[in-house]
């Protein structure tokens, strides 16, 4: 068994009100893992830096251009039974005008904007509600301790 890094998570938010809220995605009925909400994900290409991955699939899936990018201090994984490897996944948050205009592709059906509990009730696994969790204590408690690596996107 192995050891891999070939996906990326990015959990794209906006500031409404001083609210924080983040982007939920539904996959389409024919992808992997049907009608479950998720964050923007994706494969990283080869000769691609993993930041890289996560800003092309944020555009792809959404159509979105973040204002600002980071590194969250979290990784994910799980164990992937038909390759027999053990996926690390780079976590990556994006904050976005709080106007902007998602365009979603055809691997999802539907979005939708909703505040931290909602995210935690919708997403599936234990590591993405981690995630939701980091990213809010980060930007809404300032719990800076955490230590965000901003990535220049400019």
């Amino acid at each position: 068994m192995n050891v891999e890094s070939s996906l990326i998570e990015a959990h794209i938010f906006r500031i409404v009100n001083d609210r924080m809220e983040f982007l939920l995605l539904k996959r389409a009925e024919y992808e992997k893992y049907p009608g479950i909400w998720q964050m923007v994900t994706g494969s990283i290409e080869d000769n691609e830096k993993a930041f890289e991955a996560a800003l092309r699939e944020i555009n792809e899936e959404t159509g979105l251009t973040p204002l600002n990018f980071w590194v969250v201090p979290n990784i994910n994984s799980f164990y992937w039974a038909e390759k027999d490897v053990v996926s690390t996944i780079p976590v990556f948050a994006a904050l976005v005008q709080p106007d902007a205009n998602v365009l979603i592709s055809e691997e999802h059906s539907m979005f939708k904007w909703v505040d931290k509990n909602e995210a935690l009730s919708l997403l599936a696994w234990p590591g993405q509600h981690r995630s939701v969790e980091i990213i809010h204590d980060y930007f809404i408690q300032k719990k800076y301790f955490l230590n965000f690596v901003e990535i220049n996107i400019r």
